[in-house]
């Protein structure tokens, strides 16, 4: 069995049938890792979401921002599409109803306890090891399946800005939905700049890319990430980072997780879409 990690997809199905033939993919005995923000900015979300919906159990998917949106317009009156959206075609879909309620089902972390992995789709705040991390993810994850219109009507906002044990309620879920989702930098102390989206070297002190904090809590586990496209594919720090900004006309990346010296496989984006 091999274990590969892919980055975000972004509605880039073409690219996506073309890295599974080019990484040999065979769904008896291999498994897929996606690294979240499955839809929008490109052309093919819903084809994206059949096909990988379609892998069962070959597929292990957690949520990213763009995944968390398009739930959030389609369970919270009111909320609507941006400019720069490609979900209509997923909200007017046939299979609109399976392919949501799949979506929903999805995590926020996944963590591989024996290979002390956890999959992300952002990052993680200092104070975080991998387990909190995953618990944290687990009860965001269950008030979303029980409450999905409370949770995503109330998770859009920069607030709390700060990591504390203290945070209950729809605080404590936004900071955990941005962290896991939207986090690039942040500070020693758990103060996080969502704002912040250039290259690692364009962060200034007190700002760190929060894989390099020192002494981070999730140092011990490795920590498979996207959302960070102008990062791009990052290999050390103890993390391995995949968005290679297909959408943007980058590239769409696989990794075995189980060969740590295997080369990155790298489909070239067919077009910019975004």
């Amino acid at each position: 069995m091999a274990r590969w990690a892919i980055g975000d997809v972004q509605g880039c199905c073409a690219e996506l049938d073309e890295l599974l033939a080019r990484i040999r993919f065979n769904d008896e005995r291999d498994l897929l890792w996606f690294t979240g923000d499955l839809v929008n900015r490109g052309p093919q979300s819903l084809a994206t979401l059949r096909r990988v919906r379609a892998l069962a159990a070959n597929a292990v998917v957690v949520l990213g921002n763009h995944d968390l949106h398009l739930l959030a317009v389609a369970f919270v009156p009111g909320q609507r599409l941006r400019r720069s959206d490609t979900l209509d075609e997923v909200l007017a879909a046939p299979d609109r109803e399976a392919l949501l309620g799949w979506l929903l089902e999805r995590p926020l972390a996944h963590y591989d306890s024996a290979r002390s992995d956890l999959l992300v789709h952002a990052g993680l705040v200092p104070q975080w090891h991998a387990q909190l991390a995953a618990q944290l993810a687990s009860e965001v994850a269950q008030a979303l399946r029980h409450d999905p219109r409370a949770v995503l009507g109330s998770m859009y906002g920069d607030e709390p800005d700060r990591w504390s044990e203290g945070l209950q309620g729809v605080g404590r879920q936004r900071f955990v939905i941005n962290v896991l989702t939207r986090l690039r930098v942040c500070t020693a102390d758990g103060a996080v700049d969502l704002r912040q989206k250039g290259p690692p070297a364009a962060a200034r002190a007190p700002w760190l890319p929060w894989f390099r904090v020192p002494q981070r809590a999730s140092a011990a586990s490795r920590v498979i990430f996207g959302h960070w496209s102008a990062l791009g594919f990052h290999r050390g720090d103890g993390v391995l980072a995949l968005d290679t900004g297909c959408v943007w006309g980058g590239a769409l990346t696989a990794v075995d997780l189980d060969d740590p010296g295997a080369p990155p496989v790298a489909v070239r984006a067919r077009t910019a879409h975004a």
